[in-house]
Order: C-alpha cells, then structure tokens, then sequence
C-alpha cells in the first residue's frame, strides 16, 4: 500500500486550476505507485483538504491517516471559514487512524511536528506551493524541503500563498496550477 502525503497553502486562488494540477498529479501518482493508496493529511484548511476531497472522488475506497497538531476543536477553531470547518467534519470519521497531537510548547512548533509525521508516513508528497521558504515555522515550504532533503518523490503543484500577514491569495499567473514532478 502507498501513501500519499499532502502538504500546502492554506489560501488559494484560481481554484480550478489548482484543481486540474492536483488532478494531473493524482494521475502520476496513480500510474508510479499501482494498488491500494493511503492518503496522510492533517485535513488542513485549504490544500489538504481540497485534495483529499479529488482523491475521495477517484479513490473512494482510499484509506485516511489524519495527524493531528493540534486537538480536533482547537484545530477547527484555528480555521477561517465555516466550510473549513465542515469539510474537516465530513472527512474525520472516515480516518481509519488519528495520530493524537504531538507535545509541542506552541502552535508553529505543533504544526512542524505533525508535518513531519506526516511525511514520515509517506512515500510520496503532494505539495500545493508557491516554491518559496515558508512564512512560519512548521510551513509548506518547510515539509517540502525536507521532503527534497530525505528524497522523497514530489507532486509539485505550483500555487500562490497569501501576501504575508494577511488572509489574501495570491496567484502565480500563467505558473498557478502546473505540475512539476521530483523524484519519479
């Protein structure tokens, strides 16, 4: 059995670009690592969940390993949308296991920690990215550094992140939504 980790930005743009990328990256995945998949995914806000959601509705018989960072309801109340918290709720209960969150003395360091059980459980990696150092600890761009330092294959779904301190997408123009493979 494979699994799939997922990591990336929490606010996207383009939507439906970002969904055909995730889509050809689904497909590669699928033809490099035949059989039954597992997908690892904290089910964050944003990427993680939107391709969970893509790889449920091609593999509905996929299994679901969720590390958490934090615990179930101090992680939803991090979230910003109501509908975050709805897609966390519909996806929860499908987890055949939940990795209780790890012993962290803050949220960045707990997020860290969970990323890299994550990636630790995977052999490969989805990541919705701009392809830049991430803006916090525990980042997107953290877990994918790793992820290239430990070889580990990547699915590179290039994405915009948010302008720094805010809550606003950006898009990577003509960029947002390709696909790059690492590692295959």
């Amino acid at each position: 059995m494979s699994r799939i980790g997922i990591t990336g930005h929490r606010f996207l743009s383009e939507i439906e670009k970002i969904n055909q990328g995730i889509d050809i990256g689904l497909t590669k995945i699928e033809t490099t690592f035949p059989g039954p998949l597992t997908i690892v995914s904290s089910l964050s806000e944003g990427a993680d969940q939107r391709v969970v959601q893509r790889a449920l509705q091609r593999w509905p018989d996929c299994h679901l390993i969720v590390p958490l960072p934090l615990s179930a309801k101090v992680y939803q109340d991090q979230f910003t949308t109501r509908e975050s918290r709805e897609v966390f709720n519909q996806f929860f209960p499908l987890a055949e296991k939940i990795l209780p969150p790890p012993e962290a003395p803050n949220f960045p360091e707990a997020y860290r920690l969970a990323g890299e059980a994550m990636l630790e459980m995977s052999d490969v990696l989805i990541a919705v990215w701009d392809g830049l150092p991430a803006q916090g600890t525990g980042g997107t761009g953290n877990i994918a550094a790793l992820a290239r330092e430990r070889g580990t294959p990547l699915v590179w779904i290039h994405a915009g992140n948010r302008r720094p301190g805010t809550n606003l997408p950006t898009s990577l123009g003509s960029e947002q939504g390709t696909v790059s493979f690492e590692g295959f």
